[in-house]
């Protein structure tokens, strides 16, 4: 359970950054309702970080939770800010999945 709650978690990530981008496009009244999101997004990421670093090793969780939001943020960019997809990005992408996958096959 507490590895769906830390990919859970690793979502929120991406739902946070991806606020602050859509922030950075907008201005006004829906520019901060975008900074809202960002908060509540924040909130809700850490809470189940939290939660999870309880029962799971603090490294492990930390290290695939940040791995889920980059990895989460730059297909973000890519699909949603028209970011490029070049071969690299889109290769050292694919090592840091085969990283976190890794890691969540050491760990207990």
């Amino acid at each position: 359970m507490n590895w769906i709650l830390l990919i859970i978690a690793g979502l929120f990530e991406v739902a946070f950054a991806s606020c602050l981008g859509k922030a950075k496009e907008t201005n006004g009244s829906e520019m901060y309702w975008w900074y809202a999101g960002f908060l509540v997004a924040l909130i809700i990421s850490m809470v189940l970080l939290v939660k999870t670093t309880q029962t799971l090793p603090i490294g492990t969780a930390y290290a695939v939770w940040t791995g889920i939001g980059a990895v989460g943020t730059v297909l973000m960019g890519i699909f949603v800010f028209k970011e490029p997809a070049t071969f690299w990005r889109i290769f050292f992408i694919t090592t840091l999945i085969g990283s976190i996958i890794g890691l969540k096959s050491v760990s207990h």
